[in-house]
């Protein structure tokens, strides 16, 4: 029995693996030792990257795993990303980075729809990769994407399509033949487009937001900004016995709210805005007209009170469960130095208020993605609020004071989308080939372009190649271009098959000629039939032989077979293709249809019709 590198994946979760690419396992201590020091050193190269970040519901996270069946030891994790599919992108990043920067290791990541870097270059693959034959085929080593090649002849390199490598089996054909294995370019450029951007896309994917909220939020946001994300899930998964706790604010009075700046994700942010609430009249909360300049401030720092209220009213009775310092695990001093080693603290002096919150901080990840053996998440978000509460002082007039001293909000904009944005969305998405979005053209030249692209051989070709290419049970196969080709395509249709094609080579061809000749019978004597009904003055036939069309029709009961062969009239097919797609678009209206649908599919764009008669 085979282990399986996929086993059964949550939804909206994904799960990550790291492997030494020639571990030594003769001795198994020595062995586990080994990742130990490596998990250290990976822990402290991402610290810096990890410990500002806010993760939707769970954070990245990593710890030892031993041997189990045919998958040796290594380092993973799993963590849940909720509706924040960027959350998972940026895993994906690190894995990146952390193979870049230990070359020795070997990344596998996968969701629930199994290997989705491979679903991000589905248009480049080879024909032979699938979802059955990827398994421990796909790793992230030395900051790029490899995948096994399909071995069709004893001797090359890689493993057979209708076989899977066990993990060793993979890792030593990756250690052996790592250049071979390599990504061919437009699937690592899929790749690398999706990830264009990170590091510095971690701080575009915030939003700062000035919230009008009690004094005691606005104290522990201070402290721990990624306790924002507990807060806004709980508002934004309420439900009839979350707000009851909600009809009196204990824990956070609204009579303390103060004027605050609040880091979000973009998920978060729009999660917390974009829902309707009305808060219960006994809860002290009042909201300002919807005219007036701070508004959508009172609004969300509403809507966060609630949040936290519903999270400390959850937390029960937490004085005998006191959480063990990380001080007290033997990997903390290690943490520690490769933090300090790294500059992580910024040359802060120790003991100062920014140095403390970003001890905080250290502290807080290491517990997530360290000590937590079984859930990452923030165990009891409630409870930490409160503690964080009790163990800071601060003073309500110096708060107040801080509000002349806001940094400005950033712009909400990005929520609005405009047709022409989201048009262009969808374009990048199913890979037309369009621009990045940075070039604007004059209206003018749009319509130049418009009309240089349009093209009605464009048409025909594309339809006829569409019609022309091999499909199978699966589906019908848009056509690719030459420059898209991928040499396994050929590969894998010619070289598996070609003893067998060298042994019946004469006799498929004699087949081949008898089925042809066959079907032209047929035709022949289908066309015979049709030409005496109307069905023909549907379609457009050639100009030169088309004042004889009537008179073919009234002779055709009384003339010979090579008469009517001679009388039936050949019809402009690229013409009559035309026309009727273009009847087609123009039933649609501008909107969706087949017709647009497989044009587009193609690449075939086909500007609006001018004409509305």
């Amino acid at each position: 029995f085979q282990e399986s590198l996929t086993p059964s994946i949550p939804e909206d979760a994904v799960q990550y693996q790291l492997f030494l690419v020639h571990p030594d396992s003769s001795d198994a201590e020595a062995h586990e030792r080994f990742l130990q020091q490596i998990l250290q050193n990976i822990l402290a190269e991402i610290a810096p990257l990890l410990v500002q970040y806010i993760w939707q519901h769970q954070p990245f996270n990593l710890r030892y795993h031993p041997e189990k069946g045919d998958v040796p030891a290594h380092l993973g994790g799993v963590t849940e990303f909720g509706d924040n599919v960027e959350d998972e992108w940026f895993i994906v990043y690190l894995l990146k980075h952390i193979t870049c920067t230990f070359s020795d290791i070997a990344a596998v990541v996968y969701d629930n729809d199994g290997q989705f870097l491979l679903i991000e270059a589905a248009e480049h693959l080879p024909k032979w990769l699938d979802p059955d034959s990827s398994e421990n085929r796909v790793f992230l080593y030395r900051g790029e994407l490899h995948i096994l090649p399909n071995r069709t002849r004893c001797g090359e390199v890689g493993w057979p399509r209708d076989s899977v490598p066990t993990v060793v089996q993979a890792l030593e054909v990756l250690h052996s033949h790592t250049e071979s294995c390599l990504a061919k370019q437009p699937i690592r450029a899929a790749l690398a487009k999706r990830l264009d951007g990170y590091p510095d896309k971690i701080q575009q994917n915030f939003h700062c937001a000035h919230c009008y909220v009690p004094a005691g939020i606005a104290v522990v946001l201070s402290r721990r900004p990624d306790l924002i994300a507990p807060a806004v899930s709980a508002f934004y998964l309420r439900d009839p016995v979350d707000l009851q706790a909600c009809r009196t604010f204990h824990t956070f009075p609204p009579d303390t709210r103060v004027m605050t700046s609040v880091k979000f994700t973009r998920c978060l942010y729009a999660q917390l805005q974009q829902q309707r609430f009305v808060p219960d009249r006994r809860s002290g909360f009042t909201l300002p007209v919807r005219s007036h300049p701070q508004y959508r401030a009172h609004e969300l720092g509403m809507k966060l009170a609630h949040g936290f209220e519903i999270l400390c009213s959850k937390s029960g009775q937490s004085s005998s469960e006191k959480e063990a310092s990380v001080s007290s695990n033997p990997l903390w001093r290690g943490f520690l130095d490769s933090l300090k080693k790294n500059g992580y603290f910024k040359g802060e002096l120790e003991g100062s208020v920014r140095y403390k919150d970003l001890m905080t901080s250290a502290e807080s990840f290491f517990r997530q993605s360290v000590t937590s053996t079984h859930c990452p998440a923030i165990q009891n978000p409630g409870q930490e609020m409160l503690k964080v509460s009790e163990d800071t002082s601060y003073s309500l007039d110096d708060l107040k004071n801080q509000e002349a001293h806001l940094p400005p909000e950033d712009s909400d904009a990005w929520l609005d989308i405009s047709p022409q944005e989201l048009e262009r969305l969808l374009e990048e998405r199913g890979g037309r080939g369009v621009s990045d979005g940075t070039r604007k053209t004059a209206p003018d030249e749009e319509v130049q372009e418009e009309e240089a692209g349009y093209s009605l051989i464009a048409v025909t070709q594309g339809m006829k190649n569409f019609i022309n290419a091999m499909s199978s049970h699966e589906g019908a196969e848009i056509p690719s271009k030459d420059d898209e080709l991928d040499s396994d395509d050929f590969e894998d249709d010619d070289e598996e098959d070609e003893d067998e094609e060298v042994q019946n080579g004469e006799s498929q061809k004699q087949a081949d000629a008898e089925a042809l000749d066959n079907l032209r019978k047929y035709m022949d004597e289908m066309d015979q039939e049709l030409q005496s009904t109307n069905i023909g003055r549907s379609f457009t036939q050639n100009n030169r032989t088309s004042n004889t069309a009537d008179a073919s029709k009234s002779s055709l009961a009384d003339a010979g077979s090579e008469l009517v062969e001679e009388e039936i009239q050949p019809l402009d097919v690229d013409l009559n293709l035309v026309s009727n797609l273009l009847e087609s678009l123009a039933s649609q209206a501008g909107l969706a249809g087949p017709a647009s649908n497989l044009l587009q599919s193609l690449g075939i764009h086909i500007p609006p019709d001018a004409d509305q008669s």
